[in-house]
């Protein structure tokens, strides 16, 4: 993907000065929260975070930004810049409504949220209740090396699929699946969470077909980048990663194969419509 030198989002909010530092070791009760974020926390690396995470201490120090973060930070900016302008021509001509800009706020370790304490172990997150999305750009260092998934569009798609969240509460889609999980039982719910998170798979792929043809940067290796993060985050194999047998009706976010179906659908498709992954399950 080409990025650099090209226009960045003004809608990000950097905390990452701020510092939050290392959210520490997670531990049982923490594991236990990761769990119930629920449907709107983009990526669940509850699996990784258990293998990987060898405990430590939270800092709440001032901190300087390295080259690496202040070279993460313009990337994001840029790929928001491309969502912005993807989905609100989409918007005008698929929905017949404006797009409102979410804002991206990064950070490092913890940071406060409209849906309570963000921690950098649950993976970036939308939240719908002050319609940001949360970052901790260590987690593309997380998807690269530890979840095998590289390439610079690998953590394009991670961007596109929160921003899918947003058009999805923009579309009023996940207050009523909201609704739905409160009345329903666990398996059921859980059931109801893969299909949001299919469709925002399936919203980024959209994002990166418009986005090939509108800003010339994307070439057929990124798609297959983001291809394979999509593999990488399926919930068979993060359980899989962590020495378990994966159990179907404990998924959140859909099977690998799943999750790189639907932004395959996008992708060829480019049409809003093509996404309901609601329909497709009966509802």
């Amino acid at each position: 993907m080409e990025w650099r030198g090209r226009r960045g989002s003004r809608n990000v909010e950097d905390r990452r000065r701020m510092g939050g530092g290392r959210a520490g070791g997670v531990g049982i009760v923490g594991v236990l929260a990761i769990l119930a974020v629920g449907y709107f926390f983009g990526i669940d690396i509850t699996p990784v975070v258990e293998m990987v995470d060898g405990g430590g201490s939270t800092s709440t120090s001032s901190q300087p930004l390295s080259d690496q973060d202040q070279a993460e930070g313009e990337f994001v900016s840029v790929v928001l810049a491309d969502t912005e302008e993807v989905w609100q021509t989409i918007f005008a001509e698929q929905v017949g409504k404006q797009y409102p800009l979410p804002t991206l706020v990064l950070f490092k370790g913890v940071t406060h949220t409209a849906c309570g304490t963000g921690q950098a172990a649950m993976g970036p997150f939308y939240c719908p209740g002050d319609q940001n999305v949360y970052l901790d750009t260590a987690f593309f260092t997380t998807l690269s090396r530890k979840l095998g998934a590289k390439g610079d569009f690998a953590a394009a798609y991670v961007v596109a699929h929160e921003v899918g969240h947003h058009v999805q509460n923009s579309l009023g889609i996940l207050s009523e699946v909201n609704k739905l999980r409160a009345q329903v039982s666990q398996s059921e719910s859980n059931a109801l969470s893969v299909m949001t998170e299919l469709q925002a798979d399936c919203f980024s792929g959209i994002w990166a077909r418009h986005a090939a043809q509108r800003f010339g940067a994307i070439d057929q290796g990124d798609i297959q980048e983001a291809i394979e993060a999509a593999r990488a985050v399926g919930d068979d194999i993060l359980q899989q990663s962590a020495g378990q047998v994966p159990v179907p009706d404990s998924f959140t976010h859909g099977s690998a194969e799943q999750r790189q179906t639907w932004f395959i659908r996008g992708f060829e498709s480019g049409d809003i419509q093509q996404c309901n992954t609601f329909q497709e399950a009966g509802l």
